[in-house]
Parts: C-alpha cells; structure tokens; sequence
C-alpha cells in the first residue's frame, strides 16, 4: 500500500509499505476522508515528538472497515465508521484508573506517534469494538472528520476548564480546536465567552459559536486586555487551544481565585512552563491548571456524533478547504503548515 510518511524531520513524502496486518481484537479500514492537523506540523517540521523515520503521517479520518478480526463482535467489513484520533488499550491500568489516553504518557495517541497513521490507503485500528462508531447515515465525511479530533479536543478543554452556567471564559485560540472550545463553552452555559485570535474566518466563526468578545495579542498583553474588558475582576475560567509556553502567564494573570485553566494545546516547543508568582497568589490562589488529552473511544464517538447528527453541532463552517483525491494530501498538508488568512482546516475526501 501507498502512504504520505514523515522521512525524517522536515522532510515527507510517499511511500510504500506492506499493508498492516489484523489481530483477533482490531480492524484494518480504508480512509473515506483525511484532514490535516496542526499537530501534524509541529511532528513534522518542529520534530516535537522526536525523530520519526519513514512513519505515515495523520490521525484525522472517517473510515470503511475492511477487515476484522475473530474476536470483534460489533463490526464488519464494509461499515463506514468514525474513527478517533486517541484509541486506548481499554484494559490497561490506566485505562481503568480512567485516563484512557495514558496506557503509558499519552500513549493513546498511537497514529503517527509511535504506529503508522491513517494518511495511507489502509490502516490499522486497534481494540475495534472499543474504539470505532458508526458513523451516522446524514453526517458526511468531511464532517465526520471534525469528530476525530477537533471536536473531543476542543470540548475536552470545557471539561478540563470545569466550566459552569454563567461563568466568563477565556478561549486562547480560536483555530478549529478553539472554535470548538468556544462552541462547547457556550453549550455548558457560560455567559460571557472572550475569544483570542486576529484571522478574520476565525473571528467569524467564533461568533457563529458563541462568542461574546475577542482579544488580539496584536493589541498588547492578553491578560492586561481581558482584565480591562472585566473592570479588573477577571475570568472564572480559561481554555488554552492555542499559543506557546507562554500562554500559561497570561492566563494566570486574568484567572480569578479559585478559577480553573483546561489546556488541550500542544506544545510542540520551549523546555519549561513560567507561572506568575504573585498572581497566582504566590503559590495559593486555588488556581489549577489541568491539561489533558483528549479522551478516545467508541462511546465519546457515539455521543459526540450524535451532537452532529441531531443537529446540536454543526461542525461545516470548520473545514475550509475540502480537495477530492489523494493526489491534494501534500497540498493540503502545506497548507496547514503555513495557515493563508482564509483557512480553518483542510479536508482530503477520497470517497464520498
């Protein structure tokens, strides 16, 4: 089979490789629609994970089973499923200590960490009855794509920031992750929704999803911003989708005593995270910062699918630039990486 590889840091192209073979508990799927994450550039180019030689690239699909293996009760080939970017090994420790994503420090992020990845004509899933969903019959697959990664993303970032009817919240970050930061703290009721971002689409979209508010980093300290937009009183929460290490700072500096920071953005550069003494009432503000990968699985799947389904969600606005065929993948992939003012996310749909 053909895939789209990391050859070594900063460098990708195609290759061939034998297709992956199936245990009694997995499935192996062909990809329906592709999308590229910013994740994808920061491995890539950053070489935030280390050194990868000759790994296929992606972790964003919906897919068609193909094959099954003796143990799996729930598919079978020919299904058209979702397909997350995080499936754990449901009966590991951790997975049973219920952090899923941590059979080993984020080891249920295997596409194109430490596995091939779904960039590829096939590929391999494990745990199938845990991990795949079907995929509902009116969501598309560009849309189905939306739920591999950004939507559990952006709403695991609600889920870390706690957020409560009527808080104020803070969104860093209003790229796809962001935007559904922004749509899944307006879903949990939140009163005041201050977005951080400057690309116009973005902007746009973010109101579309609730947004409230919106700070430019371009106008000098976020922090210093928000505390003026709040008559000095603060944010009860904040959500991190985007930024570096020292997005950290920013958001201790406007969280109110006792308020929360979710962080679901990767940090793909810097050594070390710098915390404001004093803001952080020197060292006992009861400010907690929790940053977490998403969760994966066949129920997260299911759930969050049928927020698309039902009409609750709607993730289109997201996908910008939709290209058919694998021959766009190096495109698109290009295109994330140097994110032109109209963009939000690039899909690459192979079969309708």
């Amino acid at each position: 089979m053909k895939g789209y590889a990391m050859l070594k840091i900063g460098e990708s192209g195609w290759i061939e490789k034998d297709r992956p073979a199936c245990g009694p508990m997995d499935a192996i799927c062909k990809p329906l629609a592709v999308a590229i994450c910013t994740s994808d550039v920061h491995t890539l180019w950053e070489g935030a994970i280390g050194d990868r030689h000759n790994m296929i690239l992606g972790h964003e699909c919906c897919a068609e089973v193909v094959e099954v293996g003796s143990m799996v009760k729930d598919f079978k080939p020919g299904d058209r499923v979702l397909v997350p970017a995080i499936t754990p090994d449901w009966n590991s420790l951790e997975a049973q200590a219920g952090f899923s994503m941590h059979s080993g420090m984020l080891a249920g992020w295997k596409f194109s960490n430490f596995k091939d990845g779904v960039f590829s004509e096939y590929f391999h899933v494990n745990d199938a009855d845990g991990n795949l969903a079907l995929l509902p019959s009116n969501i598309s697959p560009t849309d189905a794509c939306m739920l591999s990664d950004m939507v559990p993303t952006g709403f695991h970032g609600v889920e870390l920031a706690d957020v409560q009817f009527g808080d104020t919240v803070l969104v860093v970050g209003i790229g796809p992750v962001g935007l559904m930061s922004v749509a899944g703290t307006n879903m949990r009721g939140a009163s005041r929704i201050i977005a951080v971002g400057t690309r116009p689409v973005c902007v746009e979209a973010a109101k579309k999803y609730g947004a409230t508010d919106f700070v430019s980093y371009k106008n000098g300290p976020i922090w210093k911003q928000v505390m003026d937009m709040t008559d000095g009183k603060g944010v009860d929460k904040v959500v991190i989708a985007g930024g570096g290490v020292e997005t950290f700072a920013e958001a201790v500096k406007c969280l109110k005593p006792g308020g929360k920071i979710g962080n679901v953005n990767y940090l793909g550069s810097g050594d070390t995270i710098d915390i404001p003494r004093t803001e952080w009432g020197v060292g006992m503000g009861h400010k907690q910062i929790n940053g977490g990968l998403m969760p994966g699985g066949r129920l997260r799947m299911e759930k969050l699918g049928a927020l698309v389904s039902a009409g609750k969600l709607d993730v289109s606005p997201l996908s910008t630039h939709v290209f058919k065929g694998w021959d766009h993948l190096e495109e698109a992939l290009f295109l994330m990486r140097d994110k032109p003012a109209d963009l939000i996310k690039p899909v690459v749909v192979i079969e309708e």
